[in-house]
């Protein structure tokens, strides 16, 4: 076996998997853990010196992917994800771009990659985009034909909220988030007591509908997706075994077959 193969199969060793999983979480505490004054005054030391460890594990790994799977490497796109995750941690911490080291908590994300049931979600979602793009832009024109709407019956009446089309839109958008949309309809109410039909269907439209679209896209487009290697292993013995029975039936058609001869 080659260095290049000792070095994949290391990487993909379950133990290396789950102690790449393990830094991630704890370097993600710790980083969150330096948000703290009390904290970094008792243990910062501590602290910086388990976010160097981890950044330079990650490092190794990247590094040691690369020599592993050498071109390859650059034809996965979460490899590139978590090449621009960790080239982010090695922004300078002083100058002008100190502002981005508070991007270092992105090292979390690279628990997407870590995690097969996770990458499966987020590849689902990817596929899902052309889907809800389509639904956000039929929300989007809901949304605008309500608020043309709102702002010639209740600009009158409410001003602050309906007074011209941007005023509209946005306290639609807040009413479609269920934020505080009760007293928004009770001003309205005030004075055109038939006004709660209108906020009603809407964010029935609005809410209920376009949600259950959107999970109904993204349910669609995981069930699409490939399946995990748990399911791949299950679906290969399933055709093992479809195999041995065939086999196994295929030696007792001949038995039956040689057995009115035998008699004989």
């Amino acid at each position: 076996m080659s260095a290049q193969e000792r070095v994949r199969a290391v990487l993909e060793h379950r133990f290396a998997q789950r102690a790449i999983i393990f830094v991630i979480v704890v370097n993600a505490i710790t980083i969150g853990c330096e948000t703290s004054a009390y904290l970094m005054e008792q243990i910062g030391g501590l602290l910086h010196a388990v976010d160097r460890i981890a950044l330079t594990v990650f490092i190794v790994e990247l590094a040691a992917r690369l020599f592993a799977y050498r071109k390859s490497f650059f034809t996965d796109p979460w490899n590139w994800f978590d090449t621009v995750i960790v080239a982010i941690a090695l922004i300078p911490a002083s100058g002008p771009t100190s502002v981005l080291r508070a991007l270092r908590i992105l090292r979390a994300l690279r628990l997407v990659s870590a995690v097969p049931s996770m990458r499966r979600v987020v590849s689902a979602l990817l596929a899902a985009v052309p889907g809800m793009a389509s639904i956000i832009g039929l929300l989007v024109l809901m949304i605008y034909i309500a608020a043309v709407i709102a702002t010639k019956l209740f600009g009158d009446i409410v001003p602050e909220r309906f007074d011209d089309l941007p005023r509209s839109l946005f306290t639609l958008f807040q009413i479609m988030t269920g934020d505080d949309w009760g007293n928004m309809a009770q001003e309205v109410m005030q004075d055109k007591p038939w006004a709660w039909l209108f906020f009603i269907v809407y964010i029935l439209m609005s809410t209920f509908v376009a949600l259950n679209l959107f999970i109904a896209v993204v349910v669609n487009a995981m069930n699409d997706t490939e399946p995990s290697m748990a399911e791949s292993r299950t679906q290969a013995e399933l055709e093992e075994m479809k195999q041995e029975l065939a086999a196994v039936n295929a030696k007792l058609d001949q038995l039956l077959m040689r057995e009115p001869t035998g008699s004989r």
